[in-house]
């Protein structure tokens, strides 16, 4: 079996359920040492991550990725168990397949490879792996990059393996991500009897013109890398489930995806502000899952957008489209970051999937990218 798809199949194997690993990092480490990276473990919590590294000066190329999956949903549904690889039709089905354990099984025999043919290569290459994407992120990612700050570890260039191909590998890097801006709103009103609604205060009616003007608002026009940003109502509840009665309270949830051209605090104050000129009674809990960031070009965009072209024979363009990714704590340390993976259109589902031929050809990429970036100046 070729090298890549062999090792994505055996990563596919170990049911790694976030946050679970299931033993996928420690075959990763083991592959790593064999070709001289030093591995460094480091679990938070009910989290597995490791921090890898080969070189001693120069640059520094990381590699990114998680080895956690999302549940695999109803089995039955499944045409083969999730988490047994399948061959059928050209594709290779399993759990993870496509996110992301392709591109880890790609990140490894690419190094494999370029280590072979360049024992001694310029700079330094580092693995970043954790177990906490698909979940709650706060012990993963995030974790390893406040033991690098302490470590005085400057990351130069990182490869995300996010499945970022569309129609076809390759077709797109996502060289940024939108920032996201989450917000519990609980609008307080009188409970009463839905006959006598002058004894009490429908804090529904009193909501929806409010939240109707923050659907309705202009909060920014984009730019040339970030569409405009946009705010969507999630979850909505009120009531207790009888007809007759007036609620006391009304919850809604909603999300800002937003672009460089606001900040989370601008989106606060002016949330808050229709909020008040619409007279309600409220409290609202943010939470700010992550920061947009954006790399617009440099080496890595170059030796990402070059390798693609020569290996695949595809002129990528860039994209900042999507959700978020662990790209969002690296980016702050002040390294270029772009996301490169297989293609994503059957991520999170059922009967996830990704072409076979796809996984040399990955490699290959992330290989070119190797040594665009590390043999230069060597």
């Amino acid at each position: 079996m070729e090298p890549t798809l062999e090792l994505c199949c055996e990563l596919i194997r170990r049911p790694s359920v976030t946050p679970e690993d299931a033993g996928c990092q420690a075959l990763m480490m083991e592959r790593l040492q064999a070709i001289g990276f030093a591995c460094t473990p480091l679990p938070f919590g009910d989290v597995s991550n490791f921090w890898a590294e080969r070189g001693t000066d120069g640059p520094l190329l990381v590699f990114a990725g998680h080895t956690d999956v999302v549940p695999a949903g109803p089995e039955n549904q499944w045409q083969s168990p999730p988490f047994e690889p399948v061959l059928r039709d050209g594709f290779l089905f399993g759990r993870g397949a496509a996110d992301m354990k392709a591109s880890l099984a790609a990140m490894v025999i690419a190094c494999e490879e370029f280590v072979a043919a360049h024992p001694d290569h310029h700079g330094r290459i580092g693995f970043l792996i954790t177990s906490d994407e698909e979940g709650p992120a706060v012990d993963g990612t995030v974790r390893v990059m406040d033991f690098l700050r302490q470590q005085g570890v400057v990351i130069d260039w990182c490869l995300v393996g996010e499945p970022s191909s569309t129609a076809e590998l390759g077709d797109v890097i996502k060289n940024g991500r939108r920032g996201s801006l989450n917000a519990t709103l609980t609008v307080c009103g009188t409970q009463g009897h839905i006959a006598y609604p002058q004894l009490a205060d429908n804090p529904i009616h009193r909501a929806l013109p409010a939240l109707h003007a923050l659907a309705s608002e202009h909060w920014d026009s984009g730019n040339a890398f970030f569409p405009p940003t946009s705010m969507q109502l999630s979850n909505m509840r009120a009531g207790t489930g009888a007809t007759n009665m007036i609620p006391g309270e009304l919850e809604a949830v909603f999300n800002f995806r937003f672009s460089t051209e606001v900040t989370d605090t601008g989106l606060r104050e002016r949330t808050e502000a229709i909020l008040q000129a619409h007279g309600l009674d409220y409290r609202i809990d943010w939470s700010l899952s992550g920061q947009p960031f954006l790399t617009p070009g440099g080496d890595l965009v170059d030796a990402s957008m070059a390798s693609i072209r020569e290996i695949l024979g595809v002129e990528a363009q860039l994209s900042t489209a999507g959700g978020t990714s662990d790209g969002r704590f690296i980016a702050p340390s002040g390294a270029q970051v772009v996301e490169l993976g297989p293609v994503n259109a059957t991520i999170h589902k059922i009967n996830e999937s990704v072409r076979a031929e796809d996984l040399p050809r990955l490699a290959a990429v992330y290989g070119g990218i190797l040594e665009r970036l590390l043999l230069q100046g060597s």
